[in-house]
């Protein structure tokens, strides 16, 4: 079958429709023999029979597995190289009480960037000192909640927090640990706001201003510091970005040895996944062993010791156990003009949900694959685009994929590799409901966030069930 000229250079049509790439989906995810796609043991289809659509779905078997994976293979790294590596979950990625527990239960701490996803892991009983704070403007009520829970650490990303965190520690009778956020000025290779470390940007203290900023932190005896801390963007398949990194911190971390102890380095996330079946993203062992080596080999040339090493991986962890439902609404035809003398057809499937869902396509341009998820289909597949139901035309789920040509409403749609950042950046735009999370294992399905209902909408208005005002013409 010859591709449809609108398709982009590296989506080809497939050779069998019903396959489903085992680099994108969550591993247990199959069709059974009526051609639905199941995951955890449960068809798709009896989700949204049971739960409606959109639903977001994650694999926990999936999930755990991915945590663990990512602890053993930072331990293994770590430990070839005489020292240790802790790992924490970004929080930013997918949060909620039951998925904060899984991650400790596989032996990861948690990351929190605000208050919300605070409240969140000590709802989850994970025990304060497991937990990390980010954020390049904390308020004080947060930094004053996170010392007084017991907090592990606290990552300072400006000179003023360095004082409102030792003032709340003082008040608190603490002595924090902290990490100092540094912008190496290292561009990973990532969509440009992705990108979170370049010199022109809100996070972090620059190079050159981290000797001033940790001579303050060390002239506060109510604050402890770890290390350095960096972060260089999302999305990230090369290493030599998180190499280039670690070299340029290393340096520093050297420098700042003479005036203490710098027990720790904090190389952040970033961590690419793939999302369509062209990427092809590398396996947590080889960057653990990567980093871990490129750390151990400038520690060997400015002859110091390896410091312990922190990683702070959401989206491999999280991303690819999540999978999100879409029921189809209509289907339209577009005839597009390619050259003068060329035109092609694109067809538009536009489902029950969309950018309040799955706010990164229309964020950062992100591509995304789909499957026909309730049957099976002998229908040549056509180009499609995967349109959401908001009042916006870039309001995309899926901008370039091939469906079976028979594709019709009422057919159900999978969209895999949702897992991170769909849910957290879900809105309520056009006054959608946001979608309830369901957990699948060993065949058994379970809420673990209860989809929104239009009650819960109008709950927080403040005028709702008020006596409808007059007009002019009512009678008095």
């Amino acid at each position: 079958m010859l591709a449809n000229p609108l398709s982009p250079s590296w989506l080809a049509p497939p050779a069998d429709a019903a396959a489903l790439a085992a680099h994108v989906w969550p591993s247990s995810a199959a069709r059974t023999t009526d051609g639905s796609i199941s995951i955890g043991g449960v068809a798709l289809t009896e989700l949204a029979a049971e739960y409606g659509t959109p639903l977001y779905v994650i694999d926990e078997a999936d999930a755990r597995a991915r945590a663990s994976r990512t602890r053993a293979a930072f331990d293994t790294a770590a430990a070839a190289h005489g020292t240790t590596a802790t790992v924490y979950y970004a929080g930013k990625a997918f949060l909620c009480t039951e998925a904060a527990r899984w991650m400790v239960a596989e032996g990861l701490n948690i990351d929190v960037a605000s208050g919300g996803e605070l409240a969140v892991a000590l709802a989850a009983s994970v025990e304060p000192a497991r937990l990390g704070l980010h954020g390049n403007n904390k308020s004080l009520a947060e930094i004053e909640r996170a010392v007084g829970v017991g907090i592990g650490a606290i990552v300072i990303d400006s000179m003023i927090e360095i004082e409102r965190v030792a003032d709340a520690a003082e008040r608190h009778g603490r002595v924090q640990a902290v990490r100092l956020r540094i912008n190496s000025g290292v561009h990973a290779h990532t969509h440009e706001y992705l990108a979170t470390a370049r010199e022109d940007q809100k996070f972090g203290i620059p190079l050159s201003d981290a000797p001033d900023a940790v001579a303050a932190i060390r002239a506060r005896p109510t604050l402890r510091f770890l290390g350095l801390h960096s972060h260089i963007g999302s999305q990230i398949f090369a290493v030599e970005g998180f190499l280039e990194a670690a070299r340029r911190l290393l340096t520093l971390h050297a420098a700042l040895r003479a005036g203490g102890d710098v027990p720790e380095l904090n190389l952040g996330g970033g961590f690419g996944i793939a999302y369509v079946e062209s990427d092809a993203a590398p396996a947590i062992e080889l960057l653990a062993d990567a980093l871990l080596g490129a750390v151990a080999a400038v520690c060997g040339e400015l002859s110091i010791p390896m410091p312990r090493i922190a990683v702070e991986p959401g989206r491999t962890i999280i991303g690819p156990a999540g999978v999100t439902l879409y029921e189809v609404g209509t289907t339209k035809d577009v005839v597009v003009t390619v050259d003068e003398s060329t035109t092609a057809v694109r067809r538009y499937v536009s489902v029950d949900g969309g950018m309040s869902d799955n706010a990164r396509p229309a964020l950062y341009a992100a591509d995304y694959s789909v499957a026909l998820a309730s049957r099976l289909s002998s229908s040549d597949p056509v180009l499609v685009r995967v349109a959401g139901k908001h009042c916006e035309s870039g309001d995309i789920v899926v901008r370039d994929a091939y469906l079976p040509g028979d594709t019709a409403p009422g057919d159900l749609v999978a969209v895999p590799a949702t897992g991170a950042y769909c849910f957290s950046l879900s809105s309520n735009y056009n006054y959608l409901a946001r979608p309830a999370v369901v957990a699948v294992r060993d065949g058994l399905a379970r809420v673990i966030v209860r989809g929104e209902t239009e009650a819960d909408l109008l709950s927080r208005d403040a005028f709702v069930n008020q006596p409808r005002p007059s007009t002019q013409g009512d009678s008095l």
